[in-house]
């Protein structure tokens, strides 16, 4: 229905707008409303559908990017042990790049070897223990 002329627009509208006042109760002061609304409508059906947004494609497939040594980045099909600052370069946040990509939300951005060395060194360094209590002394017998 592209280029549909004047005409053509303002029989269909008198149409749809005859049609509908037939069928339902309404005061003449609203018509001029409806016509708008009408007219508005089938014009709109005239115009042409712009093109849907292609969806991206990823360098890889998504499955066979997380390696035991390394990430491969979608955008651009580069390996790394960790993400979020190539991430950062190409103005992506770790979760917008999963909802870009359809991501669950336990989609690593660290390599899985990668992060168990980390937290093996972590954990070496005494790192994520709770601090030792000390116990408390008595007073000094001749405090009170």
């Amino acid at each position: 229905m592209a280029g549909i002329d004047t005409t053509t627009i303002v029989g269909l509208t008198a149409e749809i707008v005859a049609a509908y006042v037939s069928k339902n109760p309404m005061p003449a002061s609203g018509l001029p409303d409806l016509i708008a609304t009408v007219s508005g409508s089938v014009r709109k059906l005239g115009e042409a559908d712009p093109e849907p947004e292609a969806a991206p494609v990823p360098a890889v497939n998504p499955k066979k990017s997380v390696f035991p040594d390394y990430i491969v980045c979608l955008e651009d099909g580069k390996k790394f042990k960790s993400m979020k600052r190539h991430l950062s370069v190409l103005g992506l946040t770790p979760d917008e790049y999963r909802a870009k990509w359809n991501l669950g939300p336990s989609y690593p951005m660290v390599a899985p070897n990668y992060a168990s060395e980390r937290s093996k060194l972590a954990k070496k360094a005494g790192l994520g223990r709770l601090a030792a209590v000390k116990p408390k002394g008595r007073r000094a017998a001749g405090a009170k």
